[in-house]
């Protein structure tokens, strides 16, 4: 199947590892091209060259909390490649911890990062986006259903949910997708990290596969590919949704 991505271009946040490089490498197999973001500049370009450098990839070290990076993104993009077609909006998990327990500047933080960070680079690449061009947030399984330990997450992604189904209704008549990627129990550094938080990782995967109707945690490259795929022209009637890539593990339908 052609996905129809060839010479496309997108901007992938969090580009650097786990869900994002899986998707951005999705991507350029299908022959886009993509501006990568991470934290560090090391690490952009890092990713950059991994995905093929030169005509096909660029790395910026850009941090979602700061106001500048949006613009120079679609910038970067639009000036080095010439046009823009989809971003994928993609940041690390917020702090774990309960609600009782998370203080008010973990709060603002997250806020500024996950939630205010995401709304900003929506909205400048809406600026640029012609027909035919998509918006995706990566959010979680939190946005339908809280996961114990995980306070702001299960705060901030259904208003982040909600955020991209009125981006939805407000840019579909400019023919401009917007959709939401729920990512369950993916093997990414960040899960590892959560299991370990239990102080017994092993024990805490098995619990957790379990509970997942395919017995496993998903490899980045399974988000990838499904990710790839929306952002496609192939995927140009699903708008407005929001899409579980967790093995069956949400309960709702």
């Amino acid at each position: 199947m052609d996905l129809g991505l060839k010479d496309r271009v997108y901007i992938v946040t969090g580009g650097t590892r786990g869900l994002g490089f899986a998707t951005a490498r999705a991507l350029v197999a299908d022959g886009a091209r993509v501006v990568v973001s991470g934290r560090t500049e090391e690490a952009a370009q890092k990713a950059a060259t991994e995905l093929g450098g030169g005509p096909t990839a660029i790395g910026v070290a850009a941090d979602n909390a700061d106001s500048g990076s949006a613009e120079r993104l679609v910038a970067t993009a639009v000036g080095r490649f010439e046009r823009l077609d989809g971003v994928l909006i993609s940041v690390g998990g917020p702090p774990a911890g309960a609600l009782t327990a998370v203080e008010d500047d973990q709060w603002r933080d997250a806020f500024e990062s996950v939630f205010l960070g995401a709304v900003r680079l929506a909205r400048s690449a809406a600026e640029v986006l012609g027909e035919g061009g998509v918006i995706g947030f990566v959010l979680s399984g939190s946005a339908r259903q809280p996961i114990p330990g995980l306070a702001i997450s299960n705060g901030l992604r259904p208003g982040l949910a909600m955020a991209a189904k009125t981006l939805a209704d407000e840019l579909g008549p400019r023919g401009i997708r917007v959709i939401g990627l729920l990512p369950g129990r993916i093997d990414t550094d960040r899960v590892r990290e959560l299991d370990a938080t239990t102080g017994d990782a092993t024990a805490a995967r098995e619990q957790n596969s379990a509970g997942i109707p395919l017995r496993r945690y998903g490899a980045p490259e399974e988000f990838g590919r499904v990710a790839a795929f929306l952002l496609s022209p192939a995927a140009s009637y699903v708008t407005g949704t929001m899409i579980p890539i967790d093995g069956g593990l949400l309960r709702s339908p």
